[in-house]
């Protein structure tokens, strides 16, 4: 049977890859330029990695609680702002300076996939950083997450960092969309009951004294209804019949 939600596959996602860059060089900065004894070192690595494994367990989560895989994407992205406050802190502190955003350099640094791509000899090709290896994707950006300068290197993981967040923002926007339009997993699981039910009542009632159907209709167009949790409001928390047809369609029954 096929799964009714889709989960994993993001080893294939842009913020998993990016993130995975941006841990690995954390390691290679703390290893450089930070005193192995200090907690600046185990507090930046933690903060790289929670981002990188909260991308990778909230994907396998989404099977079963669209809560917990938005929780957990929301954990990585806090994760990641923490570690740039880490890299800002750096430069700071030592008097280094710090790349505006449209400078030379960091426009470079976002400027990594464009260039690889447009370098690609069969131009027809849609290779993308996505079809390299983690080894191969840190070399393109090696000429400054190699850098004996440690501003270099922190600034171009500042980049990385922000670029890696925006597309953080933008899965937890379409999460949090996907969650409000389609309800979580126990409502999903409802609907699919329901027109699992209906299929088979079309094929033929199998047992002609079994009771009616208890999901009622849609007072409002008459489509079926899906089980829903009040997310706000003073019924936050309760469940009532929602419409499937929903955002087109607000209507609702009470249980």
């Amino acid at each position: 049977m096929k799964k009714l939600r889709p989960s994993g596959g993001y080893r294939d996602t842009c913020s998993f890859q990016t993130s995975t860059l941006i841990y690995d060089a954390t390691v290679w900065f703390c290893e450089k330029f930070l005193d192995s004894r200090s907690r600046t070192v185990d507090q930046m690595v933690q903060a790289a990695r929670s981002g990188r494994q909260n991308i990778a367990e909230g994907s396998r989560a989404a099977a079963t609680s669209s809560q917990t895989e938005l929780r957990l994407v929301n954990v990585a992205r806090a994760s990641l702002e923490e570690l740039l406050l880490d890299y800002e802190d750096f430069l700071r502190h030592r008097r280094l300076p710090a790349w505006a955003p449209d400078c030379p350099q960091a426009m470079a640094v976002r400027r990594v996939p464009q260039v690889f791509r447009s370098d690609q000899s069969d131009p027809s090709n849609p290779s993308d950083l996505s079809d390299l290896s983690d080894h191969e994707r840190a070399a393109l950006y090696s000429r400054w997450l190699d850098h004996a300068d440690a501003a270099v290197r922190a600034n171009a993981l500042i980049c990385l960092i922000h670029q890696a967040n925006f597309l953080l923002d933008r899965q937890i926007a379409a999460l949090e969309k996907g969650f409000v339009e389609g309800g979580g997993y126990s409502e999903q699981l409802a609907t699919a009951r329901l027109a699992h039910r209906r299929k088979q009542d079309q094929a033929g009632p199998s047992d002609p004294s079994a009771p009616a159907d208890p999901i009622p209709k849609c007072p409002q167009c008459g489509a079926q209804m899906a089980l829903r949790t009040a997310k706000t409001g003073m019924n936050a928390g309760q469940q009532f019949w929602g419409c499937t047809k929903y955002p087109d369609c607000k209507g609702t029954h009470p249980i």
